[in-house]
């Protein structure tokens, strides 16, 4: 692990950011910390960390709300999220490290835009959405280690109760972390000894992260914070753009 004193403080604070973001809204940790990462590892290492760090957060998530999972809404979502996964694995091990940063940067820009845009709560949709935003959500999952906005999307347009939502969408990116972490350890990804000691060294930020993101809900809104979250992830999305195109 070749890191500097300074890049292992960067490292850790943007960890335990992402995570207190995760702690708050359920996902988003490839959103905040990717961008600063991206800096001192290539998406194709950067990503499996993520994934072994979101597999224990979600986990964590997921336990004290397990009661108020929807297994309908559960079940139809699975199937696609798995097969998007497994293109998202392919297309993470086989394109060139410039393409996916270029695309990596306008995945981030975009979504910040739609956040930002969007205030009204979606109209109620039809159960044959979970197709296409279970298969891109997990694409994205497994490309860029976030799809969590999809599934809050889709979700939050079928379920009117929020603690239903959240705790769907909990054990969706439980057994999405499942699948990842399952088709990296056969693509051999794990094999590399430095990303699970880099891995390691970072669960202690990732957890005061969560600890400060589940105590930041209980003073601010969800809204506010995320809103505020959504800017900055704005700002890394440009920054990234800006670097593929002036490197």
């Amino acid at each position: 692990m070749d890191y500097a004193l300074i890049d292992w403080s960067i490292m850790l604070l943007a960890i335990a950011a992402a995570y207190i973001v995760f702690g708050i809204a359920g996902f988003g940790t490839a959103l905040v910390a990717g961008p600063i990462l991206i800096h001192f590892m290539p998406l194709a290492t950067l990503i499996p960390l993520l994934v072994v760090l979101d597999f224990i957060a979600a986990f964590g998530n997921l336990i004290p709300a397990r009661q108020s999972v929807v297994g309908v809404e559960l079940k139809r979502l699975l199937p696609f999220m798995a097969l998007g996964c497994t293109l998202g694995v392919v297309f993470l091990l086989n394109l060139k490290s410039d393409l996916l940063l270029l695309l990596m940067g306008l995945f981030i820009t975009g979504y910040a835009l739609y956040m930002l845009l969007t205030t009204a709560r979606p109209a109620r949709l039809s159960p044959w959405w979970s197709v296409p935003m279970g298969t891109v959500g997990g694409l994205f999952g497994a490309l860029f280690g976030s799809g969590g906005f999809l599934y809050a999307i889709y979700l939050s347009a079928r379920l009117d109760d929020k603690q239903q939502v959240r705790a769907t969408q909990s054990a969706l990116i439980s057994c999405s972390t499942i699948v990842r972490l399952t088709l990296f350890i056969i693509a051999g990804v794990y094999a590399n000894t430095q990303l699970l000691l880099t891995a390691a060294c970072l669960l202690p930020a990732m957890a005061a992260g969560l600890w400060i993101g589940r105590r930041l809900t209980l003073r601010m809104s969800r809204e506010a914070f995320v809103r505020l979250v959504t800017w900055l992830v704005l700002a890394s999305g440009l920054a990234l753009l800006y670097r593929y195109f002036n490197p």
